[in-house]
């Protein structure tokens, strides 16, 4: 009898199924997915924070200019040409530019043109090249070939050199300047995406899962909308917002060289280049707006590195 196995002991209660100390609770009906893991990752980066904070002050102002500057420099009754490049007064803490008009009233109301065009162009660079993109990676063979082949052309060109061409040989048309710069950086904008697109396709395709929806008769749009793009938009999104910088910059440079937009629109590359020649007798019309454009480009620089970082798990 001394042989017989004595039963184990019950559990204590509210024990069963309870995962180890100091294991973090999952909640019920949410998996981890990339994105949920991403934005957790965030949460934490003070960079990210920082980028957040600045880009959401940027796009008030953008919006709603009145909220920061009383001054309507729209109005050219608020431009009095005898206190041209006069420094700070109260009223006018950065001083007055070449024509007499409030310098931070025209800083301010500049950032709605530069985020329009960064914007815009980043949208319509990442609708063109992601398709493309999609479709040569996908589909590869001759279509890859021809695609490719067609992006290189434009990678050969310098950006801002054919967006400076671009800008000048159209201008004076129908188009808006705005409209005009969104369009010469788009044409040169595009090829980025489409390589960073079709390179991520071309590693999901040849996954278990794309393969399976396959074998299922699944047709070639539900397989790319479905399956691929929600595993190559990750890359395309950080390429995105790193590039809005960049074109926020590349709008400021064309601007300065006066293929950009023109007046009576605002822009900061615009006053920038309008008070280059005075700026030894009153550079806080330069300053000025050499910062705002500074700390924009700045912004989403950081903001993608941050995203590039919570997307990418080998750089956690």
């Amino acid at each position: 009898m001394s042989d017989i196995q004595q039963p184990a002991p019950p559990l204590p209660p509210n024990t069963v199924g309870t995962p180890p100390p100091g294991t973090p609770a999952k909640k019920e009906g949410k998996p981890a997915s990339l994105w949920t893991d991403a934005w957790h990752d965030l949460r934490r980066r003070p960079i990210f924070i920082i980028s957040l904070i600045l880009i959401a002050v940027l796009v008030v102002m953008a919006l709603w200019p009145s909220l920061f500057s009383a001054i309507d420099p729209n109005d050219p009754r608020t431009c009095e040409l005898a206190t041209a490049r006069q420094g700070p007064t109260p009223g006018h803490i950065f001083g007055r530019d070449n024509l007499g008009c409030d310098t931070y009233a025209r800083s301010i109301y500049g950032a709605k043109n530069s985020l329009l065009i960064g914007i815009s162009t980043t949208v319509i660079t990442m609708l063109i090249g992601g398709i493309f993109g999609m479709i040569a990676g996908y589909f590869g063979g001759a279509t890859d070939t021809i695609s490719s082949r067609i992006t290189e052309i434009f990678f050969a060109i310098p950006s801002i050199l054919g967006a400076l061409l671009i800008a000048a040989t159209f201008r004076g048309g129908p188009l808006s300047s705005i409209t005009l710069v969104i369009i010469a950086l788009t044409v040169l904008g595009w090829p980025m995406t489409f390589r960073i697109m079709r390179a991520a396709v071309i590693t999901a395709k040849n996954q278990d899962f794309v393969i399976a929806a396959k074998a299922l008769g699944a047709g070639h749009i539900r397989i790319m909308s479905r399956h691929l793009l929600p595993n190559a938009l990750a890359p395309v999104i950080v390429i995105a917002t790193i590039n809005l910088g960049g074109f926020i910059a590349a709008e400021a440079a064309l601007s300065f060289l006066g293929v950009g937009v023109t007046s009576p629109d605002i822009s900061w590359g615009l006053m920038i280049s309008d008070a280059r020649n005075r700026f030894l007798d009153a550079p806080l019309p330069l300053i000025f707006p050499a910062v705002f454009l500074s700390i924009t480009v700045l912004a989403f620089i950081m903001l993608g590195d941050a995203v590039r970082d919570a997307l990418d798990p080998k750089l956690r």
